[in-house]
């Protein structure tokens, strides 16, 4: 069964981005895409668990999108990327997946994680 999940760390203050909101999204093969759910960063900038226990999920294309206009403006600052998408494919349905984002204002990386 697959597990997912993520942790945001603002790379310019060193610290975790807590706040922010992450949508999980399936891309279909017609292009489709379906928000399977919504959560918000904790303290610790982590969304632990992004899939709900009772959804199985297939082989195929997904996303994160994290709203990081909002976490911005909290600290009175403008977003030069208001959200961030990473889309990704799931090859194993039998695999955790940890997708990190390090973000700062101008710039944003991101891996597969353990």
């Amino acid at each position: 069964m697959i597990t997912l999940s993520t942790h945001i760390l603002d790379t310019t203050r060193g610290l975790p981005a807590a706040g922010v909101t992450v949508d999980f999204v399936m891309i279909g093969a017609d292009g489709k895409q379906t928000i399977i759910s919504s959560n918000v960063t904790d303290t610790n900038g982590r969304v632990g668990a992004l899939i709900a226990q009772n959804i199985r999920l297939e082989k195929g294309t997904y996303k994160l999108k994290f709203h990081t206009e909002s976490y911005f403006k909290t600290m009175e600052l403008r977003a030069f990327y208001p959200f961030i998408e990473v889309v990704f494919n799931i090859f194993n349905t039998d695999q955790h997946y940890h997708i990190p984002l390090l973000l700062s204002l101008y710039g944003f990386t991101t891996y597969r994680g353990s």
